[in-house]
């Protein structure tokens, strides 16, 4: 059965290191991989862009290619986008059966024991970490106890197990590309060419540069 994946984030805003990675994963796992835009964060301040303005330039960088989808479900649901409940409403909608894959940052992972309800996800789905050449985070004593023996080469069963997926290191972060807009430049070829074509999509961002 086809694993189903998906990218967490606020996307704000999408980059080819966001879509870079997600492909390579889609690949790597043979899997329909969806990216999943957040509405509340709880870890980080707002989103520049609005929830429609940050699926606009999804779509936008999606076009023309059908191994990457939107998932919306995270900007329809009031409150903080806790991931754990994310993968549950996955997980009922799917059933028990199909292969389920959290992809996340090796940073994001080390950071797992924050997480609201961390072990409630290795019962809803793997754990796909997206690992990059010479890149090591240390992980905190709860989370290595509780991985050790889940670690596996690929996908096998609904969920519990943690796969390490290499990507092309990709040096791209959002945040930076918000300062660049900032310092009244264009961050052209960090992000796809088709977010440029429509002069409303990055408003908010080039708005930065007046504040």
């Amino acid at each position: 059965m086809r694993p189903l994946a998906i990218l967490g984030g606020t996307f704000d805003p999408i980059h080819h290191g966001h879509l870079r990675a997600a492909w390579e994963a889609a690949e790597a796992l043979d899997a329909e991989v969806r990216m999943v835009p957040a509405r509340t964060p709880p870890h980080r301040p707002p989103p520049v862009a609005d929830a429609a303005g940050r699926v606009a330039l999804l779509r936008a960088a999606l076009s023309g290619q059908h191994r990457l989808s939107i998932d919306t479900r995270e900007l329809e649901r009031e409150g903080p986008s806790y991931t754990v409940d994310t993968l549950a409403s996955l997980r009922d909608e799917m059933g028990p059966e199909r292969p389920l894959v959290l992809l996340v940052g090796m940073d994001a992972f080390a950071g797992l024991a924050s997480w609201h309800r961390w072990r409630d996800l290795f019962t809803l789905a793997h754990v796909g970490v997206l690992t990059r050449p010479g890149a090591a985070h240390a992980l905190s004593d709860p989370l290595a106890e509780y991985v050790a023996d889940r670690r596996a080469p690929h996908v096998e069963g609904p969920a519990g197990s943690v796969i390490g997926i290499a990507i092309t290191p990709l040096d791209i972060a959002a945040t930076a590309i918000r300062e660049t807009f900032a310092a009244g430049r264009e961050p052209r070829f960090l992000l796809p060419s088709a977010c440029f074509e429509d002069e409303t999509l990055l408003a908010p961002y080039r708005a930065l540069a007046s504040v």
